[in-house]
């Protein structure tokens, strides 16, 4: 039996400049910075988490913050809108008012897929959409957010990737990794072509992947302003172990198991050359600091500990003021 993925897990997109990102999300989105870490794999650059109130799997959405590196150029085979649940239709109008005042570029409220929807871009130009879930989804409150109760972001979803041929990713997406074709529906970017929805086991949008087929498209470039990888939700390590023999006996090449501290994870990349992960729900993010504090300090895992002196060093205030 094909072990089940739960939903998005988190997601990594691309920065260049970390203070003004910080403020961004945390001052403008209103979410919680649950952990200020580095890339374990290149610790000149910080790794941003910023979440729901109590740092839920699901509601991550992560930067690394890469000062030179380009700006993102637009194409296919790349991640091209990261969905931001909020709880209603009202919501997303008090998110269009708030958006104006503050001169963030979007697009209105609108109808895809049968919900409404926010289109906007951050300071970078990085696509994200508020999303209406209908109630679906977990999410819970940051108490010291700036964003009024009923109106904060609640989690992740859905992701929708831009392919210039669905058949290969529809493979891998429903006989490897036990996803379901929803549905489909017309592209406003693209009215000749459709988008096609993926779910996993969870409920709602938190639990799709949305994959819009833009044979016209060049191919994109990576950069600032573009997404890194995209992580689906895996409950239990044992779950976890699980998918590491499944994708390697079918020939899938991947990271194997990388022990991340805060989760444990595996990554490979799907027929068009984007990156996935699967990521553990736990042990989560307080393995190494109370709720309450979670993102006041630089926290680094037990084998960069030793280093923090030098990694310290080479990395700039986040908060300019």
């Amino acid at each position: 039996m094909t072990p089940q993925l739960t939903g998005i897990h988190h997601l990594t997109a691309v920065t260049a400049h970390a203070a003004q990102n910080y403020a961004f999300y945390t001052q403008t989105l209103g979410m919680r910075l649950v952990k200020k870490t580095v890339n374990q794999d290149d610790v000149r650059a910080y790794h941003l988490f910023y979440a729901d109130g109590l740092a839920s799997p699901g509601s991550d959405l992560t930067f690394f913050d890469w000062p030179t590196t380009p700006q993102e150029v637009r194409g296919s085979h790349s991640i091209t809108r990261t969905g931001l649940r909020v709880g209603g239709a009202s919501s997303l109008h008090w998110w269009t008012e708030r958006f104006t005042a503050l001169g963030v570029p979007h697009d209105g409220v609108s109808q895809r897929d049968g919900r409404g929807v926010l289109d906007f871009e951050d300071f970078e130009g990085q696509r994200l959409a508020l999303v209406d879930d209908g109630g679906l989804g977990d999410g819970e409150v940051w108490a010291e957010s700036p964003i009024p109760t009923d109106h904060q972001i609640r989690g992740l979803g859905p992701v929708t990737m831009t392919l210039t041929q669905l058949a290969p990713t529809n493979v891998l997406l429903t006989r490897v990794m036990g996803m379901e074709a929803l549905r489909t529906y017309l592209n406003p970017e693209s009215p000749q072509e459709r988008v096609h929805v993926f779910g996993m086991e969870g409920a709602g949008p938190a639990a799709e992947v949305h994959i819009a087929v833009r044979p016209d498209l060049r191919l994109a470039r990576p950069g600032a302003g573009g997404v890194h990888h995209v992580a689906l939700r895996v409950p239990t390590q044992a779950e976890h172990s699980a998918w590491d023999v499944r994708l390697r006996s079918i020939g899938i090449q991947t990271s194997g198991i990388i022990d991340r501290y805060y989760f444990r994870s595996i990554y490979f990349r799907e027929p068009n050359g984007i990156l996935f992960e699967l990521a553990t729900d736990g042990p989560g993010f307080t393995v190494d600091e109370p709720l309450e504090q979670l993102g006041e300090r630089l926290a680094l895992p037990p084998f960069l500990e030793p280093h923090r002196a030098d990694i310290e060093a080479h990395l700039k205030p986040l908060k300019t003021t």
